[in-house]
């Protein structure tokens, strides 16, 4: 009985956290799954199949995250910061954007920070702790402050498994037993 509870709480808590990001982001094409708090800004665009568990995703400029996108506990994405280069010290009341963009199949690790004008390549693998901020390619896996490759993955196992549409994604129902 407890246990049936305890799913059912993390149902309806799931389920408001859904809500609210449907609420504030500007575009999601399809299923999402908010295990944990999420926040997103106005200027976020998910694709079909994104997984948080836990994150912070805000500032002025626009974040884009694709299909197939898992993170782990903890993201957090900064599209803009104080102008440090202002008029006043240590910054003014300017504002620096830049896009965070965001390719399919990418999964990211627990506690990861990505920073405006970040591009992160499709299948892309993000290590636990890194700091992202600029460009990792497709295939790429990548950690560490800042962010390196490191290694990539099998291209052929890849296409392979994307050829055959053999995505992870969460049900509910999987939960429930």
């Amino acid at each position: 009985m407890f246990k049936y509870l305890n799913l059912k709480k993390k149902q309806l808590r799931r389920q408001y956290y859904e809500k609210r990001v449907r609420r504030k982001a500007a575009h999601i094409k399809g299923r999402i799954w908010c295990n944990k708090k999420v926040k997103v800004s106005e200027k976020t665009y998910l694709g079909d199949n994104v997984c948080f568990d836990g994150a912070q995703l805000g500032g002025e400029g626009k974040i884009t995250i694709g299909d197939n996108f898992h993170a782990a506990t903890g993201l957090t994405i900064v599209s803009s910061w104080h102008d440090y280069e202002g008029k006043k010290l240590p910054f003014d009341e300017g504002w620096i954007s830049k896009d965070v963009t965001i390719g399919d199949n990418v999964w990211v690790g627990e506690d990861v920070l990505i920073l405006g004008g970040a591009e992160i390549g499709d299948g892309a693998v993000i290590q636990a702790r890194s700091v992202v901020t600029g460009k990792i390619p497709a295939l790429a896996i990548a950690g560490g402050h800042p962010a390196k490759v490191f290694a990539y993955r099998d291209e052929e196992h890849y296409k392979k498994l994307a050829e055959a549409k053999e995505w992870h994604s969460y049900s509910w129902n999987n939960y429930m037993t």
